[in-house]
């Protein structure tokens, strides 16, 4: 079922589309690299973010360093969590791991460890708006 839109300036349009890219991350199926799964990943923590600096009011360069998103978090008084923190190394999957020859093959465990980060990154934001009062949005 697809999710409700929502206009690009809303949060939760944004953690629609980051659910979208943690789905397709999941969906892990004969004649798909890794690589394109752990880019799917770590676009769901990236969009994540941004919905919760969308949230915040925090204008946001469009970046896929995560560690830049959530010193621009942090800047704003949140305090951003360790084990969130650790999704920082999904930023290496946003451009190299895209293209033959810049990076080495992932492996499952790495796979499995992009899927489990940016899982961990969503549901922290997910919280965070939750318990600002924000309506979660229909799945």
């Amino acid at each position: 079922m697809m999710p409700q839109r929502f206009p690009p300036d809303d949060p939760r349009e944004w953690l629609n589309r980051a659910r979208s890219n943690l789905f397709q991350a999941k969906n892990d199926k004969l004649g798909v690299y890794w690589e394109d799964l752990c880019f799917q990943a770590q676009q769901a923590a990236e969009k994540s973010l941004k919905a919760l600096l969308l949230d915040r009011g925090v204008s946001f360069p469009y970046i896929h360093n995560l560690a830049v998103l959530m010193q621009l978090l942090e800047k704003q008084g949140e305090s951003v969590p360790a084990e969130v923190r650790e999704a920082a190394r999904l930023t290496d999957y946003a451009v190299e791991a895209r293209y033959p020859g810049l990076a080495e093959p992932m492996t499952r465990k790495e796979y499995e460890t992009a899927v489990a980060l940016a899982e961990r990154v969503l549901n922290w934001v997910e919280g965070k708006l939750k318990a600002q009062g924000e309506a979660s949005p229909p799945q």
